[in-house]
């Protein structure tokens, strides 16, 4: 990290920190399986290092093919059985299970993934952290948001990891005061 861009800090420990916060995190991103994948890994990081989920991306996206709702719908317990034993991912038995009942819950809502999870954006302005401290860890919003999932048949969705799902994903912009990419994504709402 040789540009002297300010950036939040927390995204300064490692190259794939520094990438994801660059490239991806608050950034709105739209597209059912898309966000799909988010769910997937929100729930995986679970206990765990976000970088190490970072780092096992690759993998996990072969190994839930490429995180299509239908493909991973389609599971079986083989294929649990075969993801206990690939050592790329995390092998945790109900995080995996979680992923397929998550795959065939989503094929099951009429409006779609991407536009239920948009509905718990929040309207209008919200006050800019001025630090990393002052980065709540849920949020009304993510709490209907879990609420409405688990609702829905969707499980390791809880409101700290909805309102996680939610800073990934734009639909809130947690940049912190000063961060070069405070602000620079527009569009928060819509499909």
């Amino acid at each position: 990290m040789d540009d002297d861009l300010p950036r939040c800090t927390w995204s300064t420990g490692a190259p794939e920190y520094v990438a994801y916060h660059d490239e991806e995190w608050g950034t709105p991103l739209h597209g059912d399986d898309a966000l799909f994948e988010r769910v997937c890994l929100e729930a995986f990081q679970s206990g765990l290092s976000w970088l190490t989920i970072l780092r096992k991306r690759p993998a996990f996206r072969a190994a839930f093919a490429g995180f299509a709702i239908d493909a991973v719908a389609a599971f079986t317990d083989e294929d649990e059985a075969r993801l206990m034993t690939d050592a790329s991912i995390v092998r945790n038995r109900a995080k995996i299970t979680a992923a397929v009942r998550n795959a065939r819950a989503a094929q099951e809502l009429p409006e779609g993934l991407s536009a239920l999870l948009w509905s718990f954006a929040p309207d209008g302005e919200r006050p800019r952290p001025a630090t990393v401290t002052d980065v709540p860890a849920i949020s009304p919003e993510s709490t209907a948001m879990a609420k409405e999932l688990k609702r829905r048949g969707f499980v390791f969705v809880g409101p700290t990891t909805a309102y996680a799902l939610m800073q990934a994903t734009g639909m809130v912009d947690d940049h912190v005061v000063g961060c070069f990419r405070a602000g620079a994504s527009q569009g928060r709402r819509g499909a």
